[in-house]
C-alpha cells in the first residue's frame, strides 16, 4: 500500500493530469448518458389479446381462449397461466420464472399462437412482453378543424403517425380513436316482398361493379396504346342506384346510409381525437425521443391549420424533473458533508482538500456508468444520492489522521505518506465492506435485481473511486496545501473516555442493556404494519364509469357523455378526456375492456385541490343508477391498483367454487383496513342457448345461417373521396322478444322451417367474464386495501381464511401485492444475511483473526434499534425501500467500528499497549473521525428526508430516514459498547493484563 501512495508523491505532473482527464470524462459521460426513468428490466410475463366483435364472453372462452389455452400448455419455463374471457376480448397472460430469457419465451408463445385456428371476424392474436423501455415517452392528442373531409384526415394522421414513427430512438407508436367509416344497408321486408326481391339477391349487388384491369394493346392512329377498363363507386347516391332486379335498383328496397364510425372513441375537451401513445426503443434518450416530439408537434401546428396536436403527459419531461432533483439533492448533501467537515476541522484548508474527493468521486462513477451501458435513471441518481455522504468518508479519515499527526509533528511529506498508510487498510477494508453488501444480489427475484442492480453499480463505482481519491489525491493535496497551514492541537474528550473507562469496568449492563433494546425494537418492528410504495400523483385523476355487460353501448355512451360534461364543468380541471371501447392498436399491447365501462383521465390544473373534485365525483354516483363510478390518483403509466390482496379459488366445480368464493368474501369484508372487496364472478348477463336436436337439423348450418341474418355482413368496398369504405349489409332480422327468436326461420335438409320445430331457446343468468387458472376455472376475490396497512391487512385475511373449509378438488390461493412484499423482503432477509458472511470473512482476510471482526460485526446488531427509532420518531410506515435500508446499513456501520478496531490492534501490536489502554486510546482518537464520518453521512442524506422522492424509485423517504436512524444510534452504541465486547472476547487475556498492571503498580508505590 506504501508504494501505491509513494507512486503518486513521485508521479505529481501525472497525477494533475489524470484528475484533468477524470473530470473531462465525467462532464462528457453526464452530457452523453442516455436519460431514462427507470432501468431497462423485463416483465416476467407474456400477454395475449384477442379482440371478436359481436362475440360474447361465453362465444370467446369456448372458440379463442380454450385452444389458445391448450396450444400454449406446453411453452417452457411458465409458472402459471391466467386467461380471461369477456364479451368481445380475451387475454391469456403467462408469467414465467425470473430465470427465463423472456425474448425467447416470447418467440416461443408467438409461434404456438399463430399455429391456432381462431373464428371468422376476430383479430389475429397480439403478442406483447412489457419491458421498462415501453414507458411511453408522450401521450399526444390529434384534433381536427371543423370542415375536413373523412380523406383529409385519413391522409393527415397517416402522415403525422409516420412522423412520429421516424424520430431517432422511437420504439412504437400506438394509435387509438381512429375513424372507421362504413356505407350500411338496412333491408327493408316488406319493400323486398312487394318487389318480389329475395333478400339473396343484395349480397352480390356490388360484384363486378368497381374493377380496374388491363384488357391489352392495340395500334391507334399509327401509334400503339394500352387499353384499360375502369368503374368505382364513389358516393353512397351511385350505391342506391345498383340494380337488384330487372327495374329495382337498391334504394328501392333498402335504406342505404354512410355512417362515419370509430373502432374505439377517444375525446379530449368533449371533442374527437386521435391518441397518440409514444415509446422509446430499447438503449434509446427519453429525452431526446421527448424533443423530437415536441419538434413535430410545433411543426404541425405552425404549418397545418387543419389539425391541432397537443401533448397531455411527457414522461421524458418526468425524467428530466427526475434528474434534475436527484442532481438537487447529490448537490445539497455534498454541501451538508462540507460544513460538518468545517466545523469538525475548523481548517478551511483541510476542508477543501476533503471535498475534493465529491466531484472526483462522481465524475469517475459517471465514465464508469458510461463504460457499462448503464443509463442515468431514478435509482442511478439515487445511488449517487445515498452515496454522496459515504464518498467523504475515507478522505476524513485520511485528513483527520494527517491533520492530528501534524498537531504534534514537523510537517513533510513522508509524514503524510506515513499518516495515510496508517489508515490505509482500515479505509480499504471499510469500504470493501460497504461494497461487499451488493455481492449476493444473484440471490434476488428477477425484477428486484433488475431494479438494484444500476442502484448497487453506482454504489460499488463511487465508493471504489472514493478510496481511490483518499489513497492518492487527497494525501498528494495535503502535502502542498497544509504546508504552511497554522493547526491547533485537538485532544480527545477525556468525560468520553472517563464514559468508557466504567463501561469496560461493568461491562455487563451496556451490554445487556443494548441487546434488550435490540430485542425491543425487532419486537417493534414485527407488529409494525408495512406499507406499499406509494406512486400516485395528484396531478392527474382517473375516473371511470362502468355498467352492467348487457347494458346497450348507446346508452353507456350517453351517460358518458353526460359524466364528461359535469367533469369538464369543474373549474380545478385543465382538460378531460375520454375512452371507451377496444382497439387493435391497444389490444397490441394487452390493452382490452369491457366495451361498457368509460374511462376519464383529468389533468389538475396548478395548485387545484384534487381531494375536492374526487368527492364531487363521488357524491355524482346517485345519478348514475346501475353504474360503478370510480375515482382516484393515478397517472398513464398505472396498471392498476398496488395494494390489493387477491383470493383465487380453483377447481372443476363452478358452483363449489363460487360457493367457496361467497364464504371468502364473508370473512375478509369485516377486516380492518379493507376498503372494497369484490369477486370476478358477481356480475351475471343473460344468454339464450339454442338447443338443436341433431336428428331434424345440422346445428352448424344453422349456426350460420343465424350469423348472417343477426350480424351485419360484409359485402365489399367503395372509395369515398379516396379512402376505401367497407360495405355492410346490416341484419334483416331483430327480434325484441322470446317470441320472435322461436318464429326465425331457418334452412333445413327438408326446406325451411320455424327454428322452434327443429330446437328449442333455453335462457340462463351466466357469467359475463370467464377467468381460467392453469386450464381450471378460478374466482378471484379482490380485496382493495389501505396502503399504510398492507402487510397487517395480508396477515389478517390469512388468518380469518385458515377456518375456511373448500369442498373436495377447490384450492384457495392468496396472492397480490401482500404476498409480493412478502417475497420481496424474504429475498432482501436472504440477501442480508449473506451480506454479513461477505463482510466478516473480508475483516477475517484483513486482520487475520476471528475474535476482532466478531467484535466489530456487533455494531450490525445495533441498526434495528435506530432505525425502527427513526420510523417511530417521523411517523413513517416501513416498506420495502425501508428494508433495503437496513440492508445497506450493513456496510455502512461497520466502517466505523473496523476506523477503531484497526487503531486498537496497532496500539496493541506496534505500541504495546494492553487492551484496555488500546481500546481508550483508541475510542478518544477515533471518536472525531468516527463522529464527522457518520454526522457527514447523515447531513448528505437530509434532502432525501424532506425532498420529494420520485415515483416507483428505492431511493424514498422511507431508506433515508431507516438508514440516518440505524446510523446515528449505531455510531453512538459502536463507540460505547463494541470496546466492551472486544475486551469481552479477549476476556482472560485481558484480565491478566491488568492483574499485572496491578501488581507492577503496587511494586512501584511499595518501593
Amino acid at each position: 500500500m506504501k508504494s501505491f501512495i509513494n507512486g503518486a508523491f513521485r508521479n505529481k505532473a501525472a497525477m494533475i493530469i489524470i484528475v484533468i482527464m477524470v473530470l473531462g470524462m465525467g462532464i462528457l459521460s453526464y452530457t452523453k448518458l442516455p436519460m431514462e426513468f427507470l432501468p431497462e428490466a423485463d416483465n416476467p410475463q407474456v400477454t395475449v389479446s384477442v379482440i371478436g366483435p359481436g362475440y360474447d364472453a361465453s362465444s370467446m372462452d369456448r372458440s379463442v381462449t380454450g385452444p389458445l389455452e391448450k396450444s400454449l400448455s406446453a411453452i417452457k419455463g411458465k409458472t402459471n397461466v391466467f386467461s380471461t374471457s369477456g364479451d368481445g376480448f380475451s387475454q391469456v397472460n403467462l408469467n414465467f420464472d425470473s430465470s427465463t430469457n423472456m425474448k425467447e419465451a416470447k418467440l416461443e408463445v408467438e409461434k404456438a399462437v399463430n399455429s391456432v385456428n381462431l373464428p371468422d371476424n376476430v383479430s389475429p392474436p397480439y403478442v406483447v412482453q412489457f419491458n421498462t423501455s415501453m414507458i411511453p415517452i408522450s401521450f399526444v392528442t390529434l384534433t381536427f378543424a371543423d370542415g375536413v373531409s373523412d380523406a383529409q384526415k385519413e391522409t393527415l394522421e397517416q402522415q403525422v403517425l409516420e412522423d412520429f414513427r421516424a424520430i431517432d430512438g422511437v420504439g412504437e407508436v400506438q394509435m387509438s380513436g381512429k375513424s372507421q367509416p362504413k356505407v350500411s344497408i338496412v333491408p327493408d321486408a316488406a319493400k323486398l316482398a312487394a318487389k318480389g326481391v329475395p333478400l339473396q339477391a343484395l349480397y352480390g349487388v356490388l360484384q363486378g361493379r368497381s374493377a380496374s384491369a388491363s384488357v391489352g394493346e392495340s395500334t391507334l392512329d399509327g401509334q400503339i396504346v394500352n387499353l384499360n377498363v375502369s368503374a368505382s363507386l364513389q358516393d353512397v347516391e351511385s350505391v342506391k342506384k345498383l340494380p337488384v332486379a330487372a327495374g329495382v335498383t337498391l334504394g328501392d328496397v333498402a335504406n342505404v346510409t354512410f355512417d362515419d364510425d370509430k373502432e374505439s372513441t377517444f375525446r379530449i375537451d368533449g371533442k374527437d381525437a386521435l391518441e397518440f401513445v409514444i415509446s422509446k426503443g430499447a438503449n434509446s434518450n427519453a429525452v431526446n425521443v421527448g424533443k423530437g416530439v415536441d419538434e413535430i408537434i410545433e411543426k404541425y401546428n405552425e404549418e397545418n391549420k387543419s389539425v391541432n396536436l397537443k401533448v397531455m403527459i411527457s414522461t421524458s419531461e418526468q425524467v428530466v424533473h427526475s434528474v434534475n432533483s436527484m442532481m438537487r439533492e447529490v448537490l445539497l448533501g455534498a454541501l451538508f458533508a462540507t460544513i460538518v467537515i468545517l466545523i469538525f476541522m475548523r481548517n478551511v484548508r483541510a476542508t477543501l482538500v476533503t471535498i475534493v474527493s465529491i466531484p472526483l468521486s462522481l465524475a469517475m462513477t459517471l465514465y464508469l456508468l458510461d463504460l457499462s451501458g448503464i443509463t442515468l435513471n431514478i435509482l442511478t441518481l439515487g445511488g449517487v444520492a445515498v452515496a454522496v455522504g459515504r464518498l467523504v468518508d475515507d478522505s476524513i479519515v485520511v485528513i483527520e489522521n494527517i491533520f492530528r499527526r501534524l498537531q504534534k509533528e514537523k510537517f513533510s511529506p513522508e509524514l503524510v505518506i506515513d499518516a495515510t498508510k496508517e489508515v490505509a487498510r482500515a479505509i480499504t477494508a471499510s469500504t470493501l465492506t460497504t461494497i461487499a453488501v451488493f455481492l449476493p444480489m444473484s440471490l434476488l427475484r428477477g425484477g428486484l435485481q433488475s431494479f438494484l442492480l444500476p442502484f448497487a453499480l453506482t454504489m460499488t463505482y463511487s465508493l471504489l473511486s472514493s478510496l481511490l481519491v483518499a489513497l492518492t489525491v487527497i494525501p498528494l493535496m495535503s502535502s502542498g496545501v497544509l504546508r504552511n497551514s497554522q493547526i491547533k492541537e485537538h485532544q480527545p474528550s477525556k468525560r468520553f473516555v472517563k464514559l468508557l473507562e466504567w463501561n469496560l469496568r461493568f461491562k455487563w449492563l451496556p451490554i445487556i442493556a443494548a441487546f434488550l433494546l435490540l430485542i425491543g425494537s425487532i419486537a417493534t418492528y414485527i407488529s409494525m404494519p408495512k406499507g406499499a410504495i406509494d406512486s400516485s400523483s395528484a396531478e392527474n385523476l382517473t375516473v371511470s364509469l362502468e355498467y352492467k355487460p348487457d347494458t346497450p353501448v348507446a346508452e353507456v355512451m350517453e351517460n358518458g357523455s353526460k359524466l364528461e360534461a359535469f367533469l369538464m364543468n369543474r373549474e380545478e380541471v385543465e382538460w378531460v378526456t375520454l375512452a371507451n371501447g377496444n382497439s387493435a392498436d391497444a389490444a397490441k399491447y394487452g390493452s382490452v375492456s369491457s366495451p361498457t365501462l368509460v374511462s376519464y383521465m383529468l389533468k389538475m390544473k396548478e395548485g387545484a385541490d384534487a381531494e375536492k373534485v374526487m368527492e364531487a365525483v363521488k357524491s355524482e354516483r346517485a345519478n348514475y343508477p346501475g353504474a360503478e363510478l370510480n375515482t382516484g390518483t393515478g397517472n398513464f403509466m398505472a396498471g392498476g391498483s398496488s395494494t390489493q390482496v387477491f383470493v383465487d379459488i380453483t377447481g372443476n366445480d363452478l358452483d363449489s367454487i363460487g360457493k367457496t368464493a361467497e364464504e371468502v368474501i364473508a370473512k375478509i369484508k369485516p377486516v380492518k383496513d379493507v376498503l372494497k372487496v369484490e369477486s370476478n364472478q358477481e356480475e351475471k348477463k343473460t344468454v339464450y342457448t339454442l338447443q338443436v336436436n341433431p336428428t331434424e337439423a345440422k346445428a352448424g348450418d344453422i349456426a350460420m345461417q343465424l350469423q348472417g341474418m343477426l350480424n351485419p355482413v360484409p359485402i365489399g368496398a367503395i372509395t369515398v373521396d379516396g379512402q376505401s369504405v367497407q360495405v355492410l349489409l346490416e341484419p334483416t332480422l331483430k327480434p325484441k322478444s322470446e317470441t320472435d327468436l322461436s318464429s326465425l326461420t331457418v334452412m333445413t335438409d327438408s326446406g325451411p322451417k320455424p327454428v322452434s320445430s327443429v330446437a328449442k331457446w333455453v335462457k340462463t343468468e351466466q357469467s359475463t367474464t370467464f377467468f381460467h387458472k392453469d386450464g381450471k376455472s378460478y374466482v378471484r376475490v379482490s380485496a382493495s386495501v389501505e396502503p399504510s396497512q398492507l402487510s397487517a391487512v395480508g396477515a389478517e385475511i390469512k388468518k380469518q381464511l385458515a377456518d375456511v373449509k373448500p369442498p373436495e378438488g377447490v384450492k384457495l390461493n392468496i396472492g397480490g401485492a401482500s404476498a409480493d412484499q412478502s417475497a420481496d423482503m424474504m429475498s432482501l432477509f436472504s440477501m442480508m444475511l449473506v451480506s454479513i458472511g461477505i463482510v466478516y470473512l473480508i475483516m477475517v482476510i484483513t486482520f487475520k483473526t476471528l475474535r476482532a471482526p466478531l467484535a466489530i460485526m456487533t455494531s450490525i446488531l445495533f441498526v434495528p434499534i435506530g432505525a425502527v427509532l427513526g420510523l417511530i420518531v417521523t411517523g413513517v410506515t416501513p416498506d420495502f425501500t425501508a428494508i433495503f435500508g437496513v440492508v445497506m446499513l450493513i456496510g455502512i456501520v461497520v466502517t466505523n467500528a473496523i476506523v477503531l478496531i484497526d487503531r486498537v490492534k496497532h496500539n496493541e501490536i506496534d505500541r504495546n499497549m494492553s487492551i484496555r489502554e488500546a481500546l481508550l486510546e483508541a475510542a478518544g482518537t477515533r471518536m472525531r473521525p468516527i463522529l464527522m464520518t457518520a454526522i457527514a453521512t447523515v447531513g448528505a442524506m437530509l434532502p432525501l428526508v424532506f425532498g420529494s422522492s420520485e415515483s416507483g424509485s428505492i431511493v424514498s423517504q422511507s431508506l433515508a430516514i431507516v438508514v440516518i436512524g440505524g446510523l446515528v444510534v449505531s455510531t453512538l452504541l459502536t463507540l460505547v459498547i463494541v470496546p466492551c465486547i472486544y475486551e469481552l472476547l479477549h476476556f482472560r487475556k485481558s484480565a491478566n493484563q491488568r492483574k499485572t498492571i496491578a501488581t507492577t503498580v503496587r511494586e512501584v508505590a511499595a518501593e
